[in-house]
Parts: structure tokens; C-alpha cells; sequence
């Protein structure tokens, strides 16, 4: 009895055409790509440098519109020391720029009335001021207050 002979399982040659037919595929797209490359050589050029330009524009204007944290505002040490100007009359001057009255600012600072003026004479004598608007400008002008 002459022997017969037996065939792969259906799935296994498929599966080998489907291999190859892929392998073709990709054999014509690459040398479409490689002419299609040589042909527009130019215009990837151009499009590979204009998306580097748009993407250095991104970096950049996310570098320069990104929220800092502030200065904190140190008060001007100097010009408080060279005007002469004392911890609590600088605490008098900040109520006053607050918009707070004599008694009010007696009131918060726990002193009377009559130092608060005090203070607020010496702070126009200081600044070189005859009220408050223009202490109150002085003082931001050297920095004093925010």
C-alpha cells in the first residue's frame, strides 16, 4: 500500500501566506517610502525644521508666561534706617496705610490715642509730609510700604 502522504493543518498555511503576503506588503511600502523620500526630500526638510521651530516656540513661551513666585517685599531697611524710623511707628504707618483712624489704631496696637498722634507727627516730620496721603506716598515711593 503505497503511503500516503499527510498535509499541513489548514490554520499553519494560512497563517505561512498570511507571513508572506505581510512580508510583501512591507517590501512595497518601504520602497514606495525610499520614492517618496528621494521625490520630496525638500518638503521633509522643510516640515522636520518647521516642527522644530514650533516646538522651541512652545518651550520658550511656556518659559516666559510661567507664573514666578513673587518678591517678597522687604520693607527697604535701608531708607527705615536712614529716615529714623522706629518698629512701631513702621507698625503705625502700615495701620494708617490700612485707612484705619487714630482710635482705631490705638485700638489694634493697644496704645492710646494721643501716642498714635504722636507717632504720626514724627512719621510726617520723617517723611517730610504735612498728611497722610503724602506720608503715605513718600513711604511707597522709598519703598517702605507695598
Amino acid at each position: 500500500m503505497p503511503r500516503r502522504r499527510s498535509h499541513p493543518p489548514i490554520w499553519k498555511q494560512a497563517t505561512a501566506y498570511g507571513v508572506l503576503l505581510a512580508a510583501g506588503t512591507l517590501a512595497l511600502q518601504w520602497l514606495d517610502y525610499r520614492r517618496l523620500a528621494h521625490d520630496h526630500v525638500e518638503e521633509i526638510a522643510i516640515a522636520l525644521i518647521a516642527g522644530a521651530f514650533l516646538v522651541i516656540g512652545i518651550v520658550i513661551g511656556i518659559r516666559a508666561f510661567a507664573p514666578r513666585a513673587p518678591v517678597p517685599f522687604d520693607g527697604n531697611p535701608a531708607a527705615l534706617a536712614s529716615l529714623g524710623i522706629s518698629a512701631r511707628e513702621l507698625e503705625v504707618l502700615r495701620e494708617l496705610a490700612a485707612g484705619h483712624s487714630n482710635k482705631q489704631i490705638a485700638r489694634l496696637l493697644a496704645i492710646s490715642p494721643n501716642t498714635v498722634k504722636t507717632h504720626v507727627a514724627r512719621l510726617y516730620e520723617k517723611l517730610g509730609a504735612a498728611r497722610r496721603t503724602d506720608a503715605l506716598a513718600r513711604a511707597r515711593e522709598l519703598g517702605i510700604l507695598p
